[in-house]
């Protein structure tokens, strides 16, 4: 009798399965499919900030570990405040024990001293002690992550939510390149104190070795930093900097296909950059060529902004024309009564592509950027030739 009822059971599957329309079957095989990762780049200039290189740089994805760089942020400012020493014992919760690989392998009721903590984050990027470090913070993994948000909109994070202390898999936990790269340079910057932890290859914890994860650090001269990631639903992720000849750099890359495509990709960003010596100004990028046919467009836009006269604003450079284009529109939505009379335009100047909005006098420019820049964005004013 079960044997024939499961048959049945099995039976009606099938039925049920074979009377969906073709087109409703494809529907519902395409949103069973999980999404690609979001392939993202960034390259900056760690003393000025400058973008010099980026792809999909604001576009939301999930940070994975590099999640662990905010955890890491609020303890070495702990630190700094004394609510934290590096040799205080951390007590270890069951909660932080029930935390996904990859694990340090605490106890309940164990304890591990704040450096420790600190080291199996840089290097194993450990699970369940990035729950001990973020509850010794904020009493509760849902309070820290509470926090961690905050600090990210306080740098300027506009587009990173945290969900957890660790980066496992939460659907509402996302971050983008960009803000990845500002983390970075305040960790660079701000926290040299603390920033070689960044730099270790391995640690000892109970009589054995940990080692990290950042092979980068032994195979690309100057790299000293910072923190790798992966998840399905991100991909293989890897903020670094490297510094050589006093100049440092930072990249950010989400969403490789692979460990050793995302380092790959780390590695052609970082010798772009320390190849190029030309000067660059916070706000401006040092790109790729662009396509041919794009190279060709820029000519009539730019001869139509000359046209206006008068003064105009200058809000970013970019490797295409449509980026350029659509960063022009959208500050000319932003900026409302303030650029009524203003047209978007794109001027070229070598491989890049300038957005600009013209047709300004001299006081309203002034005013537009002022305004941009209190909402944290790039702007220059320029006089334009008659």
């Amino acid at each position: 009798m079960l044997a024939r009822a499961r048959s049945a059971a099995a039976a009606l599957v099938l039925v049920a399965v074979s009377s969906l329309s073709a087109p409703a079957a494809a529907k519902a095989g395409r949103e069973a499919a999980p999404a690609r990762p979001v392939a993202a780049e960034i390259l900056m200039d760690a003393a000025t900030g400058a973008v010099l290189r980026a792809h999909n740089a604001d576009v939301p994805t999930y940070p994975a570990s590099l999640t662990k760089m905010m955890t890491l942020l609020l303890a070495f400012e702990a630190l700094d405040r004394g609510q934290l020493r590096l040799d205080q014992p951390l007590p270890v919760s069951y909660h932080a024990t029930t935390m996904a690989p990859s694990r340090l392998g605490v106890a309940p009721g164990d304890t591990i001293r704040v450096e420790e903590a600190i080291l199996a984050l840089s290097t194993k990027s450990a699970n369940d002690v990035a729950v001990v470090l973020g509850e010794a913070m904020a009493g509760n993994e849902v309070a820290f992550a509470q926090a961690m948000t905050r600090r990210a909109r306080e740098l300027g994070m506009k587009r990173t939510v945290f969900r957890n202390a660790s980066g496992l898999p939460d659907r509402a936990q996302r971050t983008t390149a960009r803000d990845m790269a500002i983390l970075s340079r305040v960790l660079v910057r701000s926290h040299a104190r603390y920033y070689p932890y960044f730099s270790r290859r391995s640690f000892d914890w109970q009589d054995q070795t940990i080692h990290g994860h950042n092979r980068l650090l032994d195979r690309y001269d100057g790299m000293d930093g910072i923190k790798t990631g992966y998840i399905a639903a991100s991909g293989f992720n890897l903020a670094a900097s490297a510094s050589r000849d006093g100049r440092r750099l930072i990249a950010v890359v989400l969403g490789g296909e692979s460990a050793a495509k995302r380092d790959r990709r780390i590695v052609e960003l970082m010798d772009i950059g320390f190849r190029s010596r030309a000067p660059v100004k916070p706000g401006d990028a040092l790109v790729s060529d662009p396509k041919p046919e794009e190279a060709r467009r820029p000519a009539a836009a730019a001869a139509a902004a000359a046209a206006t006269g008068g003064w105009a604003i200058q809000t970013g450079a970019y490797g295409t024309l449509q980026a350029a284009r659509q960063d022009a529109e959208s500050v000319r939505k932003e900026l409302g009564a303030l650029a009524a009379a203003a047209k978007p335009a794109v001027q070229r100047s070598g491989a890049l592509f300038k957005a600009q909005l013209v047709g300004f006098d001299g006081a309203s420019a002034r005013s537009a950027c002022e305004s941009l820049k209190r909402a944290k964005r790039d702007c220059i004013t320029l006089q334009q030739r008659p």
